[in-house]
């Protein structure tokens, strides 16, 4: 019986001559089409006043790239299906941007699809946009054998504050997904992400591994994903603190999906800013902490305006300050240009984890930085 391995490098080789292909073919329109905004933590983009350069809305073209975009959803799909199978992943992604002239996210939810345009065509309308964008998400359910209701679409626009979190629709399309037997509860339509960011997959198995008895703390928690990890690792307790009276209720709402429930497990509504003082002054303690904030906030609900530039020295050091002798700090955070400032933080061993945390349906990609943070360092 021939070996696997050959045949599976000649197919990484020919995947990769076939994506500069596709690159090449696209680059004349990468450099003129799109409208141009700040560079931010998600890639996001608005309008801008660039003249008529680029591209008018021509349906021919819009059929053609709809075509070479439903064939690479589909080589990519073939790619990675059975690596989420053997792996007990249900929800992954299978195009970032691959084709520059198509800038859209897609990601599979067990038979779903969630597509997030990225960049808009600056030359179109906001009707032309609305039928390109539609065309491409047709050819994506069809490349795959998706039913149309199932096929979720929104427009990533440059978020102010915390309008990233905030609902942009009331259908309320909630399923119950499964990652590495764990249960999560999604919501597909009413914001503009999830509720579950699959680029952390491979960090809440590292979290997972290291909380056996850990009292574990998990910083702006969101829904509370790497609580459930952490729980299901055998963590002595948890305590997951978030801005959002709603994303707190997410959260008890999966950690309860998973069996952990009750004082062991608690979700506290709060400002991290605010509340870290308190803890140190309580002289709380922790083994194992995760910190995952946003790139900024100016919420209502907040002392002052959050940036994680200028912000992250003193979450950390806070942090330090609640952390076990040998406890250990997770930190991440998705803004492209961000710079962890080392030389003013407290501790001892800091180690960039950001290629190990990123999964095999991100590599190529960095969609976040990772470190793990120690005040001494190890003991092996």
């Amino acid at each position: 019986m021939e070996s696997d391995a050959p045949k599976s490098q000649a197919l990484k080789k020919k995947e990769r001559f076939e994506q500069i292909k596709l690159r090449k073919k696209s680059a004349s329109y990468e450099n003129a089409q799109f409208s141009q905004g700040k560079d931010t933590d998600s890639s996001l983009d608005t309008d801008s006043e660039q003249g008529d350069s680029g591209p008018r809305y021509n349906p021919e073209r819009v059929a053609e790239q709809a075509q070479m975009f439903g064939n690479r959803i589909k080589k990519r799909h073939m790619h990675l299906w059975k690596w989420a199978k053997r792996t007990g992943v249900s929800c992954f992604r299978i195009y970032d941007r691959d084709i520059p002239e198509i800038p859209l996210t897609v990601d599979v939810y067990q038979q779903h699809l969630h597509i997030a345009l990225i960049l808009k065509y600056r030359n179109f309308s906001d009707e032309e946009m609305l039928l390109w964008t539609q065309a491409m998400a047709d050819a994506a359910r069809r490349a795959l054998g998706i039913q149309e209701d199932r096929v979720f679409l929104k427009t990533r626009l440059q978020q102010k504050g915390h309008q990233q979190y905030e609902k942009v629709a009331q259908l309320s399309k909630i399923l119950e997904v499964k990652e590495n037997d764990l249960q999560f509860e999604i919501n597909l339509s009413d914001y503009l992400d999830t509720g579950l960011f699959l680029d952390h997959r491979d960090t809440r198995v590292m979290v997972s591994q290291f909380a056996l008895n850990c009292r574990f703390l998990n910083l702006f928690s969101y829904t509370g994903s790497f609580s459930v990890y952490a729980a299901a690792g055998g963590a002595a307790s948890t305590l997951s603190v978030d801005l959002s009276n709603t994303y707190s209720d997410w959260a008890s709402r999966n950690l309860a999906l998973n069996g952990f429930a009750g004082k062991l497990h608690r979700c506290e509504s709060a400002d991290v800013m605010a509340w870290l003082p308190l803890a140190v002054k309580e002289k709380q303690q922790f083994d194992l902490i995760v910190i995952d904030p946003p790139t900024f906030s100016n919420s209502k609900k907040m002392a002052g305006v959050f940036d994680i530039q200028r912000d992250h020295v003193t979450i950390i050091n806070q942090s330090l300050k609640l952390l076990s002798k040998n406890g250990a700090i997770v930190f991440s955070n998705n803004f492209r240009k961000f710079k962890l400032e080392k030389e003013k933080i407290d501790c001892k061993w800091i180690d960039d984890i950001t290629n190990k945390s990123i999964p095999e349906d991100f590599k190529g990609k960095r969609p976040h930085w990772c470190w793990l943070i120690r005040k001494e360092g190890p003991k092996y």
